[in-house]
């Protein structure tokens, strides 16, 4: 087989998944219910965040939460503070990819 295969969960259960951690990007899927998020942190790369579902509140740089629903991708530019949370009853589901891949 010439591809690499990979799989990821598709419930609701609470996920933070480390898909693909190579030298040339980072994959991750995550999933939230309402109230869960990630704590806030520094980007330590470009970002790229998919909402697959559910709605993102997320809060860049101490500005005002801001919210995107599915269907949504937001590029957040290396060195960010970040505030990744769900604050709604659905279940959030997202892809971040992490180019280029961290160094550490």
């Amino acid at each position: 087989m010439v591809e690499q295969v990979f799989k990821f969960s598709r419930g609701d259960e609470k996920a933070i998944e480390k898909i693909i951690f190579d030298e040339n990007l980072h994959y991750i899927h995550m999933v939230f219910n309402q109230g869960e998020g990630l704590p806030e942190h520094l980007s330590n790369s470009n970002v790229y965040m998919t909402v697959v579902r559910g709605r993102l509140s997320i809060g860049l740089d101490g500005q005002e939460i801001h919210e995107y629903e599915s269907g949504t991708l937001l590029k957040i530019p290396f060195q960010t503070k970040m505030n990744v949370k769900n604050l709604h009853p659905e279940t959030l589901e997202l892809i971040i990819v992490k180019a280029p891949a961290p160094k550490s």
